[in-house]
């Protein structure tokens, strides 16, 4: 007499080249998902650094009774010592140098911070606004800017932070002017 052993079920090849065609499907579908969440992750991220440095420069502006007066023509002459020289006026007052450093532009160009703090790739991703030394000056306009981002990266345009602390993107801000 024979015994019946069970029989072991084998998975086929067309099987699993469906689950895979599953797997991939679904990683596709979620893939833009992801990059979504990215991206507005690494905006928040920057508009968080520019509070930071409008936080930093309101106290620079309490303690000094002036804007900073670093030359904006150094930024195109020299703009190693003109990023240098930002983040060590306002590094005390809170703003680092990782403050000024745009996460979604650094992501692009794929450098560590590490990089970044080397002479040859020294930056800084804001422009400070140039104002007088009268102390006034920066607060007079209320939606007039104090730091600008220099790649618009984000979709919507520049982003910046005005005078009286709101950020906002330069496409937002000519779209309400009109």
């Amino acid at each position: 007499m024979r015994a019946f052993l069970p029989r072991r079920r084998a998975v086929t090849i067309l099987e699993l080249a469906v689950v895979l065609t599953i797997i991939v499907i679904l990683v596709s579908m979620l893939l833009p998902a992801y990059t979504s969440y990215q991206s507005r992750a690494e905006e928040a991220a920057c508009l968080a650094n520019l509070r930071n440095l409008y936080v930093a420069a309101s106290g620079y502006l309490v303690a000094n009774k002036s804007w900073p007066q670093i030359p904006a023509k150094q930024a195109v002459d020299e703009p190693v010592a003109y990023a240098k020289a930002w983040v060590q006026v306002l590094a005390p007052y809170g703003a680092s140098h990782s403050v000024w450093i745009c996460p979604t532009l650094q992501r692009s160009l794929q450098l560590t911070m590490e990089a970044v703090e080397t002479d040859e790739r020294y930056r800084i991703d804001f422009f400070a606004t140039p104002f007088d030394d009268n102390e006034d000056t920066p607060r007079r306009k209320p939606r007039h800017p104090w730091f600008v981002e220099k790649a618009g990266v984000h979709g919507r345009g520049n982003l910046l932070i005005l005078a009286d602390g709101t950020t906002t993107s330069l496409s937002d801000l000519v779209e309400q002017a009109k």
